[in-house]
């Protein structure tokens, strides 16, 4: 998300002045947000221009991109930030276009520009003593390696910006990058104290943008600890202030966490007024975090009043929108890892030819010295350019295996969501053509927040893992099966037909529902089953998501622990759950 971070004191000087050096001083500590006072300025600077020096006429042009940029429209700031950057002749400002030009990359989904951009830039920040310049390049940084989630990165220079801040709102800055890098890396579970730090730094710091960006924070984090109440009593209290500042992202977030909060309070109706708000002022953002919450809830809300038609046009966008905004995560992740890559191969490189031009003044030494010694010296320069040989042998193993992760969930070892849809395509397609049935099972473990917020997120990674390996005991080699997210999971069947899925979806039920032995920790746990065929529903998998989802909602809702088939006869069929072994 773009912010254009206020580093500077908001106050401008209270006398009028015509002096163009005063007036970009000025200017500067403005926020774009006080549009008012912003664009009176710009407009004294305006009328200045022809008494300006070149290096003030660069200024004035970054704060255009910088006004141009705050409105929204990033493909017209970008090329002028860049301009700024290559050419201007103040090598403080050029860093600073740089820094703003880094956030709007990001914006635009142009990850490996930004991340190619940013080595150079923080190779420079050690040669940068301007205060301001140097919180705004260590709060760019922080924002892109917790996009990119490097989230130890990000909380290593947010700790940097906080050491150096000297004023309520770089406080706020900081805190906030670092404790969304600790909240989404699981490391701010229980930890109020750091949490109270930087509610107290932004409630100090004022009416800034980055305060409401942080209380949107704080109001997720109510939300992920079951608090919806309380979300919603923050959020509203700032929330025409928010709505006053015209920051899109900002107002996105305000709605996206109180559509999620008033659904979760049993407030339908405000839940689809909050999350129709987002789809009026996302068009141009269409795979955002906040457009995918807002297909979800209006999805919920259809299906629960029993409009089928509309629930599921609304789950198709909801699906597009998150595929789109997984892909988006995903590609933050390989950009950054491609840069890296690429920066260790240009070092192997330049390591390479400083091996060779050696080798050539051995050999141009050669000619001067006896045979014997002359031996000596290819045989050592066989061993270098045999160790170059295995340097370069491990980086291609490691490009490797980078790639294996990168189709892999880190928890469970099993095939992530974008990983699975692909593999399912592709097998669907096969199945197609060769005219096997195939079937899909989307599997949903009942009540796992309970169990969370019971016995604690490393029990509920350990029931996970235990319901994965159960049902893999059960699966054939040729069997798709991935995590979809949370505590769901899909399998794809080839070559199984209808009569033969029930069985076995019933198998992985019982397997998941057998008891725990003592050594793993005695929290039972059951799932739920939707099941969908290609005989009833095609060989499109996403007709057949949908109606295996709407057959895992059936099951959910006849009491959970069991195996719903959907039949394109009759909607669906519910096969009873059986009594586990350990219960005859």
């Amino acid at each position: 998300m773009l912010v254009l971070s206020q580093t500077c004191p908001a106050a401008t000087d209270a006398h009028i002045t015509d002096d163009p050096a005063q007036l970009l001083r000025q200017a500067d500590r403005v926020s774009p947000t006080r549009h008012v006072e912003f664009e009176a300025l710009m407009r004294r600077l305006d009328a200045t221009r022809s008494r300006m020096s070149l290096q003030q006429e660069w200024h004035l042009r970054y704060l255009m991109a910088r006004k141009v940029a705050f409105r929204g429209d990033f493909k017209t700031a970008i090329p002028q930030l860049e301009a700024i950057s290559n050419q201007s002749v103040d090598p403080r400002l050029a860093f600073r276009a740089n820094a703003t030009l880094i956030d709007l990359l990001v914006t635009e989904s142009r990850y490996e520009e930004a991340f190619t951009r940013m080595g150079p830039l923080l190779d420079k920040l050690p040669q940068i003593t301007d205060k301001n310049v140097r919180i705004q390049a260590l709060g760019v940084a922080s924002q892109l390696y917790l996009e990119a989630g490097q989230y130890d990165l990000a909380v290593n220079y947010a700790d940097q910006l906080l050491r150096e801040s000297d004023t309520h709102l770089r406080d706020c800055i900081g805190w906030n990058y670092k404790l969304q890098a600790l909240f989404r890396s699981g490391k701010l579970e229980g930890d109020d104290r750091q949490l109270a730090l930087g509610i107290a730094a932004c409630g100090k710091a004022g009416n800034v943008l980055m305060a409401d960006i942080f209380k949107s924070f704080v109001a997720n984090v109510y939300l992920q600890r079951g608090q919806p109440a309380k979300a919603i009593r923050l959020l509203q209290k700032y929330y025409a202030m928010a709505e006053r500042k015209h920051y899109p992202p900002l107002e996105a977030d305000f709605n996206s966490t109180l559509a999620l909060a008033y659904w979760r309070s049993d407030e339908g109706k405000l839940a689809e007024d909050y999350a129709r708000r987002i789809l009026e002022s996302s068009i141009k953002r269409p795979y955002s975090e906040a457009t995918m919450v807002a297909y979800q809830v209006l999805y919920m809300a259809a299906k629960k009043q029993g409009h089928f038609a509309s629930a599921l046009a609304y789950h198709e966008k909801y699906m597009a929108a998150d595929k789109g905004y997984l892909n988006d995560v995903s590609a933050k992740a390989l950009a950054f890892q491609t840069v890296k890559q690429q920066v260790l191969a240009n070092q192997l490189q330049i390591e390479t030819l400083n091996k060779q031009n050696r080798i050539l003044q051995l050999q141009q030494a050669l000619g001067k010295k006896a045979v014997e010694t002359g031996r000596l010296y290819i045989i050592l320069l066989l061993v270098i350019l045999a160790f170059i040989a295995y340097v370069a042998y491990r980086f291609k193993r490691s490009q490797l295996s980078f790639m294996r992760m990168a189709r892999r969930d880190s928890l469970t070892g099993l095939f992530n969501r974008q990983h699975f849809l692909d593999e399912a395509e592709r097998v669907l397609r096969y199945s197609e053509k060769s005219s096997q049935e195939a079937c899909l099972i989307l599997i949903d473990l009942d009540y796992f927040k309970k169990v969370n917020d019971t016995h604690g997120h490393a029990t509920g990674d350990e029931v996970l893992k235990r319901a994965v390996v159960a049902c893999q005991t059960h699966l054939r080699s040729t069997d798709i099966f991935g995590r979809l997210g949370g505590e769901e999971f899909g399998i794809l069947l080839p070559e199984c037909s209808l009569h033969r899925v029930g069985e076995r979806a019933e198998q992985l039920r019982l397997a998941i529902a057998e008891p725990p032995g003592e050594d793993d920790g005695g929290v039972s746990v059951t799932a739920s089953f939707g099941v969908a065929t290609t005989a009833c529903s095609g060989y499109e998998l996403r007709q057949l998501l949908i109606h295996a989802d709407d057959a895992l909602y059936q099951a959910k809702k006849a009491g959970r622990n069991r195996v719903v088939v959907f039949d394109c006869a009759g909607g669906v069929s519910s096969a009873q759950p059986r009594k586990s072994r350990t219960e005859m």
